[in-house]
């Protein structure tokens, strides 16, 4: 757990994904994470995803420390739950060596920590379907392994591409040969047969990317999700892997169960 000090009081800094933002909390991590789900007063619960920053996070563009002047106990003493820095082009300007853990909160306010790791070694699958998170959240088909992805997409001389990207890998299951043959099993994908249709046109058409959805929403299933999350730009790419669903039953049971419901 990173912590900041300003005087005698304690700061987080954490980069919230959905909605992306940087926030300034009193809250350490597991308990900003149900903050940001269920909020201290009754409403609609929310799902939350979020990097925990370095304490030595420094920067020109932010004002952090107006941020932090502002992240003060509350008159009863209570800790000032969040302060926004910035909304806007956050992950932009945060350097990838002041990213730690990922947090994944359910809507019910559970969080799990996920810690970087080595990438994963190449494999040979042809497929992949890749749910951008931040800056940007289309749903994406590609021929194009995670590394090869990340950089295409930070590639700046690509008519549309983004500094720095954060992304998800989702199962696919067996993609069929034929669109009309798809069998999307326990996958819960609206329109499965728009999703193989676009699998196959890589392939046909010798394409790398193909979007599936435009305007995909930014809320996670948890359930489906293959290797994990991924963060990176033309240079680093810093992987998060996403526990088995073997090793979700042993030890992450309560968070697993919930986690399939949101």
């Amino acid at each position: 757990m990173w912590v900041r000090k300003e005087s005698t009081m304690e700061y987080h800094l954490y980069l919230s994904l959905i909605p992306e933002s940087l926030v300034v909390s009193m809250l350490p991590a597991q308990e900003f994470g149900r903050y940001l789900a269920v909020g201290t007063k009754k409403r609609a619960k929310e799902q939350a995803i979020y990097f925990e920053l370095s304490n030595d996070f420094e920067s020109e563009y932010f004002d952090l420390p107006g941020a932090i002047k502002l992240c003060t106990p509350h008159e009863d003493g209570q800790p000032k739950h969040s302060v926004y820095v910035s909304t806007y082009r956050v992950l932009e300007h945060v350097p990838l060596k002041v990213i730690g853990s990922l947090w994944l909160v359910t809507s019910n306010g559970l969080a799990l920590e996920l810690k970087q790791n080595p990438l994963p070694a190449k494999t040979e699958q042809i497929h992949h379907l890749y749910q951008e998170l931040c800056p940007v959240h289309p749903l994406i088909a590609s021929t194009l392994g995670p590394s090869e992805f990340c950089n295409f997409i930070t590639d700046p001389q690509v008519r549309v591409s983004v500094p720095k990207i954060c992304f998800l890998d989702l199962r696919l299951g067996t993609v069929p040969e034929k669109s009309n043959k798809s069998d999307p099993g326990d996958l819960p994908y609206k329109n499965i047969k728009h999703l193989w249709n676009c699998m196959l046109e890589l392939t046909e058409k010798n394409k790398t990317t193909k979007t599936v959805n435009r305007v995909y929403s930014p809320r996670v299933l948890y359930r489906c999700i293959k290797s994990g999350f991924y963060v990176g730009d033309q240079h680093t790419l810093l992987y998060y892997p996403f526990p088995s669903s073997e090793e979700m039953e042993k030890k992450h049971h309560r968070w697993w169960r919930w986690a399939q419901e949101s």
